[in-house]
């Protein structure tokens, strides 16, 4: 046996172990399902379509919180993000039901530092919808969605669900209200912390030379100095901004953020030992951070 494992290669122990690595896999990672024959009365806008010097044109899009096991309801986050400063909003709902999207894109437009102009998402059922249709319409305002399996045509928004939503909570499983209220506790945190004090690069050009691509970016700027430096943002609002800022201390921001991560991830580790003890229970969470 130990002759044989010392000459065993790596592409051997793959093989072998490709069985065992499949058990493991998180699945239900995307659970995007299309909406109806309604999409049809929704243009499609291209990541090439966005005016990046208005403030208010914003990308949407939900992130689940399943753990890896997409069975049963558990809670999702609604990310919002402005194509021209980078500001980001996130709310959690207690599932994908159309009523608590719409209700939380509601919300998320009061708390804009800036007036709604466009709403532009993916084709999924809790988007695509005459209630939300309908609405837009009454508000005057623009309704979009993207292609098909096409994600870079929500570019901003996916990299954001990462690089906001991810990190701040992770891959765990939170269902419920007791995990909706905390998820939304720290969003109340995080949308300061990452809008007022987390710089951000954005894409001035690409340039390929032969197979390779060179790109250029800007010098890193905040959401907020960037919505300052927009034309669309009147001085009210831009007084308002800056009396916002002046109140905030960074330092605190990231204890009460981290605090409440901690909370999330003990809530999530009590759920996955409560299941290992259940008779014929065996749960699959992944709870990285």
């Amino acid at each position: 046996m130990r002759r044989k494992l010392l000459a065993i290669s790596a592409a051997t122990i793959d093989r072998l172990l490709a069985p065992s690595r499949h058990q493991f896999e998180l699945r239900g990672r995307s659970g995007t399902k299309p909406g109806t024959l309604l999409k049809h009365q929704i243009p499609i806008r291209t990541f090439t379509e966005w005016d990046n010097a208005r403030p208010g044109f914003l990308e949407v899009d939900l992130v689940g919180h399943d753990g890896g096991v997409a069975s049963g309801d558990f809670c999702q986050t609604l990310d919002a993000t402005d194509v021209a400063s980078g500001w980001t909003e996130t709310q959690a709902v207690l599932n994908k039901a159309q009523v608590w999207v719409f209700q939380a894109l509601k919300d998320i437009r009061v708390h804009l530092p800036f007036a709604l102009l466009g709403i532009d998402s993916d084709n999924g059922s809790e988007f695509i919808n005459q209630e939300l249709l309908r609405y837009c319409r009454s508000e005057h305002i623009t309704f979009t969605r993207g292609r098909a399996y096409k994600k870079n045509d929500g570019c901003f928004i996916e990299q954001k669900n990462y690089s906001v939503a991810r990190r701040a909570v992770g891959y765990a499983r939170y269902e419920g209200a007791s995990d909706l209220k905390c998820l939304n506790e720290l969003y109340r945190q995080l949308r300061q912390y990452t809008n007022f004090f987390q710089p951000v690069m954005k894409l001035v050009r690409k340039e390929r030379h032969g197979a390779k691509v060179k790109k250029t970016y800007d010098a890193p700027k905040t959401p907020y100095r960037r919505l300052l430096a927009l034309p669309g943002i009147a001085k009210a609002q831009r007084r308002q901004l800056d009396a916002q800022y002046a109140q905030l201390n960074p330092a605190q921001l990231e204890r009460d953020i981290t605090r409440l991560q901690q909370r999330l991830i003990r809530g999530a580790h009590t759920r996955s030992r409560a299941c290992r003890h259940r008779p014929g229970v065996q749960p699959r969470h992944d709870t990285r951070t």
